[in-house]
């Protein structure tokens, strides 16, 4: 999900003429989907406009996940896991492969520290977005010595190299 901030920078009045174009296209070229929505939509659109000069509003969106894209990485980090010598297992590897790539909430622990704690990469919690930045995001974490060393300790830092860049070209990355 993305967060977008929107602030009114300006209380100046539109002309008709510019309310019209604003009305077509808010609510005429792009609409709520339903009726729920539409209504949605119109009731957003009226606390921006009864907003005064510097009041902030947020929405969020969210963009359904590609399947082919979705396939390709889980495709992906399967492979991986089944070819590192670390991690027994694959829900464990995973969790290692998000806070390596800072696909995280930060939360307090028991302790009174904060740790790391992996988000969700379930299609109705990470949209095609999100989703897609945290699968760039892995792929430069696993393009660290420090992966390649975790996952492959006994290979030389070049063979490491090796090994991950032969799985990632495989899939095009």
């Amino acid at each position: 999900m993305t967060e977008i901030v929107l602030a009114k920078h300006s209380d100046v009045p539109l002309s008709e003429p510019q309310r019209e174009v604003l009305r077509t296209f808010l609510f005429g070229i792009i609409d709520g989907l339903s009726d729920k929505d539409k209504k949605a939509w119109r009731r957003f659109w009226s606390w921006f406009n009864k907003a005064g000069s510097g009041e902030i509003l947020s929405i969020e969106t969210w963009t359904p996940r590609v399947g082919v894209f979705h396939r390709k990485h889980m495709a992906m980090e399967s492979k991986i896991f089944q070819n590192q010598e670390r991690i027994a297992s694959f829900e464990q590897f995973r969790s290692w492969l998000k806070i390596g790539s800072g696909f995280v909430d930060w939360m307090a622990g028991p302790k009174g520290g904060v740790v790391p704690v992996p988000r969700s990469i379930s299609y109705k919690k990470c949209d095609e977005e999100t989703m897609r930045q945290f699968h760039d995001d892995m792929v430069t974490f696993l393009r660290t010595e420090h992966a390649q060393k975790y996952l492959w300790p006994h290979l030389t830092p070049f063979m490491a190299e090796t090994m991950i860049e032969s799985i990632l070209t495989e899939f095009k990355e």
